[in-house]
């Protein structure tokens, strides 16, 4: 019988420095631009818009970018996360330091951020595009159309109260999970060894991670407070026609949503859209 280690016992060290580094870049780059884009819905819809607009504007190499840099980075993230979590020996309850509520937390919160991104996905996207699943999902997920940015979005998280409060447990654990590991990556690294160098990063990451969940806060409250949806719709509307027009972006009706007259007799949210009774 061979005593020769495993793959993971013989490179554990190089994985845990690229669940480490993916952490940061493109991970949580990612999830600063995106929380920044869906913040400018507070400026205005059209700022919003034209935001979404120029991502989508990559046309055929928006997925191959989607995948690179954000889905399978953040899947190899995730799941090894929760390999080390599942095998991690927190002892929070025996000493009540604070570096040991900072590592129980880092856990939770990265358990937490993976529920929520995985529900967020799906109530956004819908997972996957495709018709009869999105038709089966009516009224639950695949809310999101990225041509109809700022209305569409703001339907999804006003379609019900518990929304805006699940984005925000959501999305302060990302942030939590971010700076936190933005702290805790620069004593892996050897970036910050010292107890001044320590206490100086933690002051520093701590503000990074108030201002970001400042910025969060500010893009679910931007789509709560969101009124006028069939004049906004209509300069969506109107923009995508003129985009479209001179090349900017690729046309794909796909990513439109309902047409602005429709929007006055859009059903509110009471999960799938019921099946129709056959008259006899």
């Amino acid at each position: 019988m061979s005593n020769k280690p495993g793959f993971w016992a013989r490179n554990e060290f190089l994985i845990r420095r690229l669940h480490s580094l993916t952490g940061l870049v493109p991970v949580g780059a990612y999830m600063i631009v995106h929380l920044l884009v869906n913040a400018s819905v507070a400026a205005s819809p059209e700022t919003f818009q034209r935001n979404v607009f120029s991502i989508h504007s990559l046309g055929a190499l928006l997925p191959l970018v989607e995948w690179t840099f954000i889905f399978l980075p953040i899947m190899f993230h995730a799941f090894l996360g929760l390999a080390f979590t599942m095998g991690a020996s927190p002892n929070y309850s025996e000493y009540r330091y604070n570096s040991n509520f900072r590592y129980t937390m880092q856990r939770a919160t990265g358990l937490l951020a993976f529920v929520f991104i995985a529900w967020h996905v799906f109530h956004m996207h819908g997972w996957i595009h495709n018709e009869a699943w999105l038709h089966l999902i009516q009224g639950w997920g695949g809310m999101f159309k990225p041509y109809n940015a700022a209305t569409s979005a703001a339907h999804a998280m006003q379609a019900s109260v518990l929304y805006p409060i699940l984005y925000t447990i959501g999305v302060l654990a990302c942030v939590f999970h971010l700076s936190n590991g933005l702290f805790t990556m620069g004593i892996t690294w050897g970036i910050w060894i010292s107890p001044k160098a320590q206490t100086g990063a933690k002051c520093v990451t701590s503000i990074f991670g108030l201002a970001l969940a400042l910025v969060g806060i500010t893009s679910i409250v931007g789509l709560w407070t969101l009124k006028d949806f069939k004049e906004i719709r209509e300069k969506e509307n109107t923009a995508y026609e003129l985009l479209v027009e001179i090349g900017d972006i690729p046309p794909s009706e796909h990513k439109r949503d309902l047409p602005a007259e429709e929007l006055d007799e859009a059903p509110a949210f009471n999960g799938p859209a019921p099946a129709e009774e056959s008259e006899d």
